[in-house]
C-alpha cells in the first residue's frame, strides 16, 4: 500500500509531466489554430495550477526561512537585553555599596579611635537572639568587648571572634545593655534589647526630663561605646504611680534589618616605655 504522502508525490509528478508534453505539443501547432486553441483551452488551467502551486510552496519555504531567521534574531536580542539588565543591575548594586562605603568612611575620620570593616554575612534566624556575623576576626585585630557601630549610630558588639570571622550582638537582644543618656537633659539610665526591634531605656527617674523625640546617646560609662555616639530617639513615655522610673522605649536610629557593612572600633594600643639606663 502506498502512504497518501507518495501519492500526491508521484500525482504532482504526472501532473507536471503531462504538463510539459502538452505545452510542447501546443508550440509544435501553432501552425493549426483551431488545435491550438484546443491545446490551450485543455493545457492553460493545468499551467494555472502548477505555477500556483510553486509560487505557494516557494512562499511557504521562503517564510520559514524568514521566521528562523526573525526567531534566532528575537533570541540573540533576550540574551542581549538580559546581559544589559544584569550589568544594569551589577553597576547599581555597585553604586550602592560605594555609597554605603563612602559614609563609613566619613565617618570613620570622627572617630578617635582606629576602626576595622566588616561586612556582614550572616544572622541569626532565632526570634529570642539578635546577632549578626561579620567577616573579621582575631587576625583583623578583632576581639571580645569591641563595639559595632554605624554612621546612624551604635550596631552592638563582639561577642566571640575566631581567626577570621566574628559574632556580633546587637542592642535590641534581650542580653544587650548599654549605660545611655538623654542628649538635651543628661537623664541617665540603661539601654535593654526589647521585641520588635525596639530598646527599653531603663531605671530613668521621673525627676528627670525626658520627653518623646529626645536623643538618646551613649555615655561612656560602661567601659564599651565610646561616649556622644547616638543610639535612638525616645517614642514612647508612660509613668506608674508606684514607680520612681519612667517606663521609655527607645527606637533605634540603626534599621537593623538592612545591616550590611560596619565598623568595629578598636581599643587604642597602651603604649609601655622600657627604662633607660
Amino acid at each position: 500500500m502506498f502512504s497518501k504522502k507518495m501519492v500526491l508525490i508521484v500525482g504532482g509528478i504526472v501532473l507536471i509531466t503531462v504538463n510539459v508534453i502538452l505545452l510542447s505539443v501546443t508550440s509544435k501547432s501553432q501552425s493549426n489554430f483551431g488545435f491550438g486553441r484546443v491545446s490551450l483551452s485543455f493545457v492553460a488551467p493545468f499551467q494555472e495550477l502548477v505555477t500556483r502551486s510553486v509560487r505557494f510552496a516557494r512562499g511557504i519555504w521562503g517564510h520559514y526561512f524568514i521566521l528562523v531567521s526573525v526567531s534566532q534574531e528575537n533570541d540573540d536580542l533576550k540574551k542581549s537585553l538580559n546581559h544589559a539588565i544584569e550589568k544594569n543591575n551589577q553597576w547599581y548594586e555597585l553604586e550602592l555599596a560605594n555609597k554605603r562605603l563612602r559614609n563609613l568612611l566619613s565617618f570613620q575620620r570622627s572617630l578617635a579611635n582606629r576602626v576595622v570593616a566588616a561586612e556582614v554575612i550572616g544572622k541569626d534566624p532565632s526570634t529570642w537572639f539578635k546577632t549578626v556575623t561579620i567577616d573579621k576576626g582575631k587576625a583583623d585585630g578583632l576581639q571580645k568587648g569591641l563595639p559595632v557601630v554605624l554612621p546612624q549610630g551604635i550596631a552592638g558588639q563582639v561577642i566571640e571572634a575566631s581567626d577570621h570571622y566574628s559574632k556580633v550582638m546587637l542592642i535590641i537582644d534581650r542580653n544587650s545593655a548599654v549605660d545611655a543618656l538623654v542628649q538635651r537633659s543628661r537623664a541617665r539610665g540603661i539601654i535593654k534589647g526589647a521585641s520588635a526591634d525596639q530598646c527599653r531605656f531603663e531605671f530613668v527617674l521621673r525627676k528627670h526630663d525626658v520627653q518623646v523625640g529626645d536623643t538618646v546617646i551613649a555615655s561612656g560609662l560602661d567601659g564599651v561605646y565610646p561616649k556622644g555616639l547616638r543610639i535612638g530617639r525616645v517614642s514612647d513615655l508612660s509613668e506608674r504611680s508606684s514607680d520612681i522610673f519612667y517606663e521609655i522605649t527607645v527606637e533605634p536610629f540603626v534599621d537593623y534589618e538592612k545591616l550590611e557593612e560596619v565598623l568595629v572600633v578598636l581599643r587604642p594600643k597602651i603604649q609601655t616605655f622600657a627604662s633607660q639606663q
